[in-house]
């Protein structure tokens, strides 16, 4: 049996690509930037427990994971989500990444595997925050991974959405788009208003129980 040529695993490659960035099972939509950040009480990686709601007074990122999406390998192996991690921590913003998947699903990690991809990957968020039940994922409508929040100390949204600009899995497209989440903290910390408070998330879908 030959083996396929070079079109045609382009061509497989896009059918799956497309497979992965399907809609949910579901079509809530997510809070709306200006309201109340929906609060959930859940344990991290390191046994701790997180929740929003213990956070007020900070601005808070949180940002939808799985590891063996390939859009979050954009901006995980470029080493672009770990710089943005650790300007903002240092800056005083919580960061929580949020693994929503169910367990048997891709992407869902255990406590030991999520530390362990921490720690391959150099992340710097403040906690990765354990969601296989989806109470989290579902509070907030997460769709994709990456699908980012941000949320101003009084514990409202002010920014939803993607990551960036340009939703493709390629990292050479980081460097010429629009980094929106970057911009919503930028603003916000200047005490201006975002200006571009709600973009369509991108990635991969959450896969939830």
């Amino acid at each position: 049996m030959s083996l396929p040529n070079k079109n045609m695993k382009t061509k497989l490659f896009t059918a799956l690509l497309a497979l992965a960035v399907s809609t949910p099972l579901f079509a809530a939509d997510s809070p709306a930037v200006g309201t109340a950040a929906p609060d959930f009480s859940l344990t991290d990686s390191k046994g701790k427990t997180q929740s929003v709601s213990q956070y007020k007074g900070k601005y808070v990122v949180l940002e939808w994971f799985n590891p063996e999406c390939p859009f979050v390998r954009k901006h995980y192996g470029s080493g672009n989500m770990q710089k943005l991690q650790e300007e903002f921590t240092a800056r005083g913003v919580v960061w929580l990444s949020v693994d929503s998947s169910a367990p048997g699903l891709e992407g869902q990690l255990t406590a030991e595997q999520a530390n362990a991809k921490m720690g391959e990957w150099k992340t710097k968020q403040t906690a990765f925050v354990l969601d296989p039940d989806g109470k989290a994922g579902r509070a907030y409508a997460a769709k994709n991974t990456p699908h980012m929040f941000v949320i101003n100390p009084e514990g409202k949204i002010i920014y939803e959405g993607a990551i960036d600009s340009k939703a493709t899995p390629n990292p050479s497209d980081i460097a010429s788009s629009t980094n929106y989440v970057k911009i919503a903290l930028e603003e916000s910390l200047a005490g201006r208003s975002v200006s571009n408070a709600n973009t369509k998330p991108y990635g991969c879908s959450v896969k939830y129980k």
